[in-house]
């Protein structure tokens, strides 16, 4: 048996990256995937047909994380087309990376609104569901630098710390009904984000990582799998650094 057979997941800002590699993990272990992103567009289409050929259902649904109303009409939709709703990755999100000194308010307040209010949108979106059927995995997409901070990157790394604490005190909320929380922080993973870096500053970031190498989508999404399976039915508010030991 698959390890997510007979479950289904929401993945938000799944239509590439990230996102997208956990969708096709999640679908070979057997899920079926829901996805979001922000326009219904040719990169949604593809992955409907790629998650279509493993041999599951696979829909895209236009939608902003970021607002609350999207959020509660994303999970009625969802409910309504598939039934029940296992798993939830929030996993949307963006940078706007600055000093702070030519940091903007509306740079900051726009990457607080998708990165960290999104994850209060969906998670508050499901809990009704997920208590109601008292199980489930919500999977929260954080960073290293949430953990280490990084300059140039304040108002992202305040929203993935943000994330953590969310984290820790939802899978107190809800741990009782069993229910997981848990998050997955980053490191340098090749995504089309990290290839618009210069190679000289790709170069110099892997040579501060132990294993000497970026990360993959995938190596971030086989985590993914474990958090969302049965093999961590005893794991919740922990966060899991998938960085090749830059965070030692």
């Amino acid at each position: 048996m698959k390890l997510l057979e007979n479950k289904t997941a929401i993945i938000t800002g799944a239509a590439r990256g990230i996102g997208r590699s956990i969708a096709l993990e999640f679908a070979k272990q057997g899920a079926d995937v829901a996805f979001t992103d922000l326009n219904y567009d040719d990169n949604c289409k593809s992955l409907e047909k790629e998650l279509s050929e493993i041999g599951v259902r696979g829909k895209a649904y236009p939608s902003d994380a970021s607002s609350f109303n999207d959020a509660e009409e994303l999970i009625k939709g969802v409910l309504s087309d598939f039934g029940n709703v296992d798993i939830l990755v929030n996993n949307a999100g963006i940078e706007r990376d600055k000093l702070l000194m030519r940091m903007t308010e509306l740079d900051w307040d726009l990457v607080m609104k998708v990165n960290l209010k999104s994850v209060f949108n969906l998670t508050k979106a499901i809990q009704r569901s997920m208590l109601k059927q008292r199980s489930g995995s919500i999977i929260n997409m954080a960073s290293v630098v949430g953990v280490n901070g990084n300059a140039g990157q304040s108002n992202y790394s305040a929203s993935k710390a943000g994330i953590l604490g969310f984290t820790k005190s939802i899978a107190k909320e809800l741990g009782s009904r069993n229910i997981r929380c848990n998050a997955i922080a980053p490191g340098f993973i090749e995504t089309e984000m990290t290839a618009k870096l210069p190679e000289e500053i790709k170069t110099d970031w892997i040579k501060t990582i132990p294993l000497r190498r970026a990360g993959k989508p995938e190596d971030v999404a086989k985590i993914a799998v474990f958090l969302a399976s049965d093999l961590s039915d005893y794991v919740t508010g922990q966060v899991i650094s998938i960085c090749g030991g830059l965070n030692i």
